[in-house]
């Protein structure tokens, strides 16, 4: 019986005997020591609980209690009423991180020197089915109970599992035995004892009651190890297949039954449930959407065009339960949509970077809302230099063999995204890449993007709108969409015809024959990139799916100006995402059908002849050709209403299209998710009599959000000619002040009513010339959110829809409203605000400094009140008697 020293919880030292209870096995492993896990390796669990039975009997005698974690539906292997035992029920149902991380809290608040005994980890498979999985717990729970100076017990059933969690528990353990049973005889086998050694240590030991004594005869040794079956070597090809892919061989057997008629479809639905929480989602809304629209056989090819294991995501989901859903509801879609080729790399592989590159243990603490942000460069910088398994490397040049050297994009996927309740819309990076040259470039330039993604999960971007969602306590895990890049090569550049984002709600329904029922759609040409990312130098064309033709323009003049004017591209000599004028790309891509979506702009033409300088056709593009030409708007409308009926909510959808020779059109529908529209009603409240005294602002055109009136308790100005004074470094640096601000605002009379931005410009520009750059997690706690068209004297309310940052404006449900200055009958009166005290240094007196620039002017005693009629297009901000 070994003894070492420990530390008391006082920080005093104690001595302690340590043993398994059984002294004669003590002799042969030389003793337990500090730190100590013992792996029992068993055929059944009645052969783990004799041993576990003596270490309670041993904690029973020095004056110990055993903590006793309870998760497998086996029997327990302790009594769970025994005065000394602790049970603890943990439930990995939940997740792994969940599950995980409770196991870790209740080790942690026990301290040094504590007993545990663990059920058998093969149970785990039950719920994870990953091998994997269960390596990356050993690993990251076992160092962590050796640190701690524990005695801890674990089993797993002997030749169930692949190299995927043997090889990580044998490597991390410090005790690994083998338990038998023959002929009513039990026996052990120590395989690793760490840091011991004796002559017959490792040799076949008999019990005999609580004695063991070393078998000799070789013909004995022969029979006991026999009598648990050899499944064959570890390293044989029949013996990679692991727990999960087991399931899914079990799933494609069953399906060959019922396509055979040999079953019927109710013997296939508990393997069909199993399969659909395994890899699609255990969410309990879209497991029921999937479980409705999927079939064993899309679950099945799912599996096989996967890389690792775990669940595929919610942007991967969303992809396929959306094409599900169409091709189920109508043939047509075959013919309409573009077929997919896509691979999902599995959530594990995600947990299994983090843990083999040691960034486990900072991201837990990631949950944390005081502590979420620190230290993040640092695990950053580790991820993006991290290393993947060789398994996982060799799968990775697998799939880029299989799609030769042609564009792909890896989208990340992550277990949050795209739900119900949360977009996540542009928090994790996609990645491009260009994909040519030799395999070995070609598969260095994919791990980076992988690395890259994966590091985005940690962004101060991507925490702060978990932290705003009340989600950085959830189960996040990155899995990985790779697809094809739909289009063409043109002229060196590689892009579709067409591509956009739509949602079949309208909330932009600025003219009376606008349905915002009936969605509404913002397109491009070239890579859709330009369609979701805010772009505050260019435009975009939107379009009320019922009425295609409306435009707020009045003229060419005015649709030439605010037309696309660049085109984002994969240029594929030089290897890189870029963008060029539309022009630019006219002139060098003669392939491109350009007549098929845009318009000549002859008053132009004209004019160029008339001036001497002719340069031939001078296109815009208006895209009236493929709306009048084909029914491409239509079909977009069905597409939305067909998946929004079937979800029950709200859509959005992105895509890209490519025109063909014969007239005919193919969509890539690339992604779809559930919108959250907030009171998505045009009911007109009615406005009192307003005395013109008393109005601040009002505004017609460009008002975005249900129709409401809000109370506002507080207004942030940015003062237009003060801002613009500023030198750009200045900028920046005011907009994280107004970010202090905002948030200040909202800790202080949260319960007396909304705050309303106002300032020059557009919010969460990038370029500090055309407006104040906050990022959205700065400002997403105002009601109201108001820009002002002097610096920008283009600016449209339409340049947002459809991007992230509109996606961020729905889930905060405020108010947008686009001031055109210049319209009759709007007004600001700026001198009202002016004429007021600032409440700066009050509020945050660490920026009183910037009072200049910044005005935050507190409600007068009757408050503000701001009416906005989304239907009418109007809002009206004035102070209440």
């Amino acid at each position: 019986m070994a003894t070492f020293t420990a530390r008391d919880s006082d920080g005093s030292t104690m001595r302690r005997e340590e043993s398994t209870g059984l002294a004669s096995l003590d002799a042969i492993l030389t003793g337990l020591r500090a730190g100590d896990n013992v792996v029992w390796r068993v055929d059944t669990v009645e052969q783990y609980v004799p041993f576990t039975s003596a270490f309670l009997a041993h904690a029973r005698e020095i004056g110990e209690r055993i903590m006793y974690f309870r998760f497998a539906d086996h029997a327990p292997v302790l009594p769970i009423d025994d005065p000394i035992v602790d049970v603890h029920e943990t439930h990995p149902s939940l997740g792994f991180e969940n599950f995980i991380t409770e196991i870790h809290r209740i080790i942690t608040a026990i301290g040094v020197g504590g007993y545990y005994v663990f059920d058998s980890l093969s149970d785990l498979s039950h719920t994870c089915y990953s091998d994997r999985m269960i390596g990356n717990f050993f690993r990251l729970t076992c160092p962590y109970l050796r640190r701690l100076d524990t005695i801890a017990y674990f089993a797993m059933y002997r030749y169930v599992h692949s190299y995927h969690s043997t090889v990580p528990i044998g490597d991390t353990t410090q005790i690994l035995l083998d338990v038998y049973s023959h002929r009513g005889v039990g026996y052990i086998q120590p395989r690793k004892v760490e840091g011991r050694s004796s002559a017959t240590m490792y040799g076949l030991h008999r019990r005999d009651g609580d004695d063991f004594a070393p078998v000799t005869e070789s013909s004995v040794t022969a029979r006991v190890v026999a009598s648990s079956p050899w499944p064959g070597l570890p390293s044989a090809s029949y013996r990679m297949v692991g727990v999960w892919d087991k399931v899914f061989l079990n799933a494609e057997a069953v399906l060959e039954q019922y396509e055979r008629g040999e079953i019927d479809e109710d013997a296939c639905s508990d393997v069909f449930s199993e399969i659909v929480a395994l890899v699609i989602t255990r969410e309990q809304r879209m497991r029921a959407l999937a479980e409705k629209h999927f079939s064993l056989a899309d679950i099945i090819s799912v599996w096989k065009r996967m890389i690792g294991t775990g669940l595929i995501g919610g942007k991967s989901v969303g992809m396929l339960l959306a094409r599900a859903i169409l091709h189920r509801r109508d043939a047509k879609w075959d013919e309409v949509l573009e077929l997919h080729d896509s691979f999902f790399i599995g959530s594990d592989v995600y947990y299994t970077f983090l843990v083999n590159n040691d960034c486990w243990w900072e991201r837990q603490r990631q949950k944390d809302p005081e502590t979420f942000l620190d230290g993040n460069d640092a695990v950053r910088a580790r991820m993006l230099a991290g290393s993947f398994p060789e398994y996982i490397v060799r799968r990775f040049t697998d799939m880029l063999e299989y799609f030769g050297e042609v564009p792909i994009i890896v989208r990340s996927s992550s277990l949050l995204e795209d739900n119900f309740g949360n977009a996540f819309a542009g928090k994790y990076d996609s990645e491009f890449c260009i994909n040519r040259g030799s395999l070995e470039r070609r598969l260095e330039r994919f791990l980076d993007a992988v690395r890259r993604i994966y590091a985005s999960t940690i962004s101060d971007e991507a925490l702060n709108y978990r932290k705003t969602r009340g989600v950085l306590d959830r189960d996040e895990q990155m899995a990985l969409l790779v697809q094809r890049v739909s289009g063409s090569p043109n002229g060196g550049y590689f892009l579709p015809h067409l591509a956009g984002v739509a949602f079949s709600f309208n909330p932009y329904a600025w003219n009376a024959a606008i349905d915002p029922s009936a969605g509404m759609m913002r397109i491009v040409t070239g890579l859709g990139t330009r369609a979701v990312d805010r772009s505050d130098d260019d435009y975009t064309r939107i379009v009320a799916l019922n009425a295609p033709e409306l435009r707020p323009e009045s003229s060419f003049d005015e649709v030439r100006k605010h037309s696309q004017k660049r085109v984002d591209v994969l240029d594929l000599e030089k290897e890189s995402f870029t963008s060029l004028h539309f022009l630019d790309l006219v002139k060098s891509a003669p392939g491109l059908p350009i007549e098929r979506f845009a318009s000549r702009d002859v008053a132009l033409e004209r004019q160029m002849r008339q001036a001497g300088t002719d340069r031939g056709p001078i296109w815009v593009p208006t895209f009236d050709p493929v709306f009048s030409a084909t029914d491409f708007v239509p079909t977009i409308r069905e597409m939305l209403s067909t998946v929004r009926d079937a979800y029950g909510s709200e859509v959005d959808i992105e895509f890209t299209a490519n025109l063909e020779r014969d007239g005919r059109y193919t969509i890539n529908l690339v992604q779809c998710r559930p919108l959250a529209v907030h009171g998505a009603d045009f009911d007109s409240a009615p406005v009192p009599e307003i005395a013109d005294d008393a109005v601040v602002l009002k505004s017609h055109g460009g008002v975005i959000g249900h129709t409401r009136t809000i109370r506002i308790a507080r207004i942030v100005y940015i003062p237009s000619r003060r801002y613009s004074a500023l030198p750009e470094p200045k900028r920046y640096l005011l907009a994280r002040a107004v970010g202090r601000v905002v948030r200040a605002c909202a800790a202080d009379g949260a319960d007396s009513g909304g705050v309303m931005l106002l300032g020059p410009g557009r919010w969460g520009t990038s370029t500090p010339s055309l407006g104040v750059p906050v990022t959205f997690s700065e400002i997403n706690t105002v009601a109201v959110m108001c820009e002002i068209d002097t610096m920008h004297e283009g600016l449209v309310a339409d340049l947002s829809l459809g991007t992230h940052f509109f996606n961020e404006m729905v889930e905060a449900d405020l108010v947008y409203i686009a001031h055109f200055s210049g319209m009759d009958g709007n007004l600001f009166r700026e001198d009202v605000l002016l004429a007021q005290a600032n409440a700066l240094e009050r509020l945050a007196p660490e920026d009183a400094g910037w009072a200049d620039c910044i005005l935050v002017v507190d409600a007068p005693s009757g408050g503000f009140l701001l009416h906005a009629n989304a239907r009418a297009q109007t809002a009206i901000l004035y102070t209440s008697p």
